[in-house]
């Protein structure tokens, strides 16, 4: 083989497996800021600068750039110029707001749900809704949130309409931080319990209008509820 060709060859194989180590690093970056930023972590409004974080996840400024980068675009930071990057505030109208979207789009799902969930997927979805946790144990937090995603998510995929699921799949991911604050502020295993059995109820009679109006009150209850402890904390990381 001419040598040409072979040192073509090797430079495209090194250039490759650069560009595979820096993805590498940029996912690493990304799904530790992340998890940070969701589980509170790292609090909403703070600010954040490219070499401090670089120095604390022990790499380049540049995967950390993208990272920032991704997170940005899904709105959980804020990039400024030449002043570097801020968690993205919780405000009271953010909250209210992905709590109106969540009600529309679930109370559609969880109609149609009640209409083509099979009795085996219907188990499952009981079985999930009797996650509970420990109040200021983390550990037992996390699990508890996964959980409880897990159950609305069921819901969804039980209506048969996958842009749903991507949608409603979307608005928990963004509801996972605020459900963070509120466990660290209040004890919500009775209400969700309740509120929980209520729609697995509903689910199980096939009675798509009952099933509808428990998720919907249900994710209501869990607006008023997150607002109630936030706004009267006055540590809260609420912005009124």
């Amino acid at each position: 083989m001419p040598r040409g060709k072979s040192d073509s060859k090797t430079t495209a194989r090194r250039n490759g497996a650069q560009t595979d180590k820096a993805k590498s690093l940029t996912d690493q970056a990304y799904d530790r800021l992340r998890h940070e930023i969701i589980t509170c972590k790292l609090q909403p409004g703070t600010d954040l600068g490219e070499q401090e974080l670089a120095e604390k996840l022990a790499m380049s400024k540049t995967p950390v750039r993208e990272a920032l980068a991704r997170l940005t675009l899904e709105g959980l930071v804020e990039a400024f110029p030449r002043r570097g990057y801020r968690i993205t505030p919780v405000t009271v109208k953010s909250v209210n707001d992905v709590f109106t979207v969540r009600k529309a789009l679930e109370g559609v799902a969880c109609e149609l749900a009640a209409d083509r969930l099979t009795d085996a997927e219907i188990d499952r979805i009981e079985a999930l809704s009797n996650a509970t946790y420990v109040p200021g144990e983390e550990p037992t937090i996390e699990a508890f949130i996964k959980t409880n995603n897990d159950f609305h998510a069921a819901i969804a995929e039980g209506a048969r309409v996958p842009r749903l699921v991507t949608l409603i799949s979307s608005y928990l991911e963004e509801s996972t931080r605020l459900f963070y604050m509120g466990a660290a502020m209040r004890d919500v295993n009775p209400e969700t319990s309740t509120d929980h059995a209520l729609i697995v109820a509903a689910l199980r009679r096939h009675d798509s209008d009952a099933a509808r109006e428990a998720i919907i009150q249900h994710t209501e209850n869990t607006r008023r509820g997150l607002l109630t402890a936030l706004i009267s904390d006055s540590e809260s990381l609420l912005v009124l």
